[in-house]
């Protein structure tokens, strides 16, 4: 028998940053490699079959549950993997990048479980994608602490028993990172995010009691959740780590994989510990799947899409049955709020907001939700104490009442809210304001009392481009075009250059920021992602 070919080389082509030998170690590389070799073929497979289905939609404007897996959704008898100890109570969670200050606040914040995210909430600069890591490290070895340099305040982690549980999420699979190449091509960035935490944490997790676990986003079929499933059986055997150690929570936050939530936890049964209901992603996505079907899929503002909207509520009453009825944590969305130190008034309407959209989660049976700032956490784990008591879930609750169809989940033409003209400025300031920061590095920005992410901006750029091409007119008689879109950007990078001052905006990305937006969100072919066309200009 001849021996096994050598792993491909890794080359690392970036300015390096410190420590980052640390983490870019001969043996870490190497994994990554064995990643790469094995798994990237049928990563690239797999995007080419989401383009596949988008031309299908296009010339369909449907989608329906898949007849070959009708055995799955038909098989009563299969379960997901009982959850570890560490995972069995999710009543609140949070999110949040792993720079240093935001690793030990996470931690401190009195949240179950912190979404260490590698993904939409961090701009995958070099310094974030290692210091990210680096930071992780630390923080289970409790050597972290941090200083703010303006304020002089110190930051260290409380005790161990009173940290949240780490549930790391990767790049998307869309995304590369081209910093890190083999055989001529940049790794996949979720290869290069999960290799590298996993190789370096897997058994230090076991040994604080816990082990790897992971957010999975943006996954659009149970394909896509397969490849995850052979990648998590192929990394445990490498390290030497039972299998099943490994737990996944996906995020349900693209249309395709709303029909096909009972098949991405089959395929990760055996790692699987629940799916999360997205928002912004998830309308997103639905844009970006109809966005050829004419009028009856166009959606108003954003903001006015809110989760008790007939189609969102078909899409988490889903999800929180097909959970219970498979043994899976159900998760919530995100209540984005930030508290401001300034206006109280401001607060207790907020405060209020985001005390019944978690008091209707934990009443339709989530498990636990999301809030992006610490401040929001006793908030969220008063509505699901007041529900879950001494319990650490509610798994047991069933939900046999819900019945979905396949077009309640695309009933969008049954909202009564429609664009206005205030919210396509609306869309046109946020997406500057956070493409500008994204661009310096920073991927959780605040804006208008409200933490934003990538998705953030995938929605607003998406909606100003269904809007242009849907033709809509909206409540002031102006008619959505490219023109009108130019003239209201460029009243916004005048606003911000008299806001910030024309020093600042010259050291800013701003103009750059206004580009990208009209780029794509005006030009003709829908690029995927924006995220595609922004990482070429991250520096």
């Amino acid at each position: 028998m001849s021996a096994p070919a050598p792993s491909p080389l890794a080359i690392v082509e970036a300015e390096p940053i410190e420590r980052q030998d640390e983490v870019l170690t001969d043996a870490a590389l190497a994994f990554i490699a064995e990643l790469h070799q094995r798994f990237t073929p049928r990563r690239d497979e797999l995007l080419a079959r989401r383009g596949e289905r988008r031309a299908e939609i296009a010339k369909t404007s449907k989608l329906d549950f898949l007849p070959e897996t009708a055995h799955v959704r038909e098989d009563e008898t299969w379960r997901v993997a009982p959850a570890p100890k560490a995972l069995q109570d999710r009543r609140v969670e949070i999110t949040g990048p792993t720079d240093r200050k935001m690793t030990i606040n996470a931690l401190n914040s009195g949240a179950k479980v912190w979404l260490a995210d590698f993904e939409d909430a961090s701009a995958p600069t070099w310094e974030n994608v290692i210091g990210g890591q680096i930071n992780l490290i630390d923080a289970y070895e409790r050597r972290i602490d941090f200083t703010d340099p303006k304020s002089g305040k110190s930051y260290a982690l409380k005790s161990a028993d009173e940290l949240a549980t780490v549930v790391m999420r990767p790049r998307g699979w869309h995304l590369d990172e081209r910093h890190l190449q083999i055989d001529g091509r940049a790794v996949p960035g979720a290869l290069v995010d999960f290799g590298l935490y996993f190789f370096h944490n897997a058994q230090r997790l076991i040994d604080l009691g816990k082990g790897p676990y992971f957010y999975l986003p943006k996954t659009e079929s149970y394909l896509e959740a397969r490849l995850w499933n052979d990648i998590f059986v192929f990394a445990q055997n490498y390290v030497g780590i039972p299998q099943g150690t490994v737990r996944a929570t996906v995020l349900i936050e693209t249309i395709t994989a709303a029909y096909e939530m009972e098949e991405i936890l089959y395929e990760l049964r055996d790692h699987a510990s629940g799916l999360n209901a997205g928002r912004w992603d998830y309308l997103f996505s639905i844009v970006k799947n109809f966005r050829d079907g004419g009028s009856k899929f166009v959606l108003p503002d954003r903001n006015a899409v809110t989760m008790t909207a007939p189609f969102m509520r078909a899409y988490t009453e889903l999800l929180v049955r097909t959970c219970h009825k498979r043994g899976a944590f159900a998760i919530g969305g995100m209540a984005a709020f930030i508290p401001s130190r300034r206006d109280a008034e401001v607060n207790k309407v907020a405060f209020e907001k985001v005390k019944n959209d978690k008091d209707r989660e934990a009443g339709d049976g989530f498990d636990g939700s999301w809030v992006a700032h610490p401040d929001l956490v006793p908030v969220a784990r008063a509505s699901f104490d007041a529900v879950l008591g001494d319990n650490p879930n509610q798994t047991g609750r069933l939900r046999e009442d819900v019945k979905v169809t396949a077009d309640q989940l695309t009933a969008i033409d049954s909202l009564e809210a429609k664009p206005t003209f205030e919210g396509l400025r609306n869309a046109v300031q946020v997406g500057i304001r956070y493409i500008e920061a994204w661009l310096r590095g920073l991927g959780a920005v605040a804006i208008f009392n409200l933490m934003e992410d990538a998705a953030t901006a995938e929605i607003s750029r998406s909606q100003i481009w269904q809007w242009i091409n849907a033709g809509v007119v909206f409540e002031n008689g102006e008619t959505a075009t490219a023109d009108l879109v130019r003239k209201v950007a460029a009243e916004e990078l005048a606003g911000i250059r008299a806001e910030v001052g024309p020093e600042a905006f010259e050291a800013g990305k701003w103009q750059q920021a206004h580009d990208l937006l009209l780029q794509v969100s005006l030009d003709t072919d829908y690029v995927d992602f924006l995220t595609l066309p922004a990482y070429e200009q991250l520096r």
